[in-house]
């Protein structure tokens, strides 16, 4: 069974390109446009990676990095954060947050990859 990637992003184009980027290299990719219910949705389907973008509506990417984190159930659960603001505060708080990878938007799609396939790899 293919690996699963929960990926949460409330840009279509951006979502709809790291969709068809992860798929052509064999994982299954879910999707979810809002930090509300992400965290509970990380719970039920146990994603072996969440791709999470920092500014979403509902809930923003570090509260819902927070939550997978404090739940036993998904807090080892590999994460790696998206955003377009890639000031040093940003990526302070990500970590702090308990991100296990940053990266910031535009991306490579062969960065994406090797990111992904190292997180999951770990």
């Amino acid at each position: 069974m293919a690996s699963h990637v929960l990926l949460i992003e409330d840009e279509p184009n951006i979502a709809e390109a790291i969709r068809f980027i992860l798929s052509r290299d064999g994982w299954r990719v879910s999707t979810q446009g809002d930090g509300l219910g992400a965290a509970e949705r990380v719970r039920a389907e146990r994603p072996d990676l969440v791709i999470l973008d920092l500014m979403l509506p509902g809930c923003s990417g570090l509260e819902v990095v927070e939550a997978i984190r404090a739940d036993p159930e998904t807090g080892a659960t590999p994460v790696l954060m998206l955003t377009a603001k890639g000031q040093g505060r940003d990526r302070e708080a990500a970590e702090r947050a308990g991100v296990d990878r940053f990266m910031t938007k535009p991306f490579s799609n062969a960065d994406m990859l090797a990111s992904v396939r190292e997180l999951v790899a770990r």
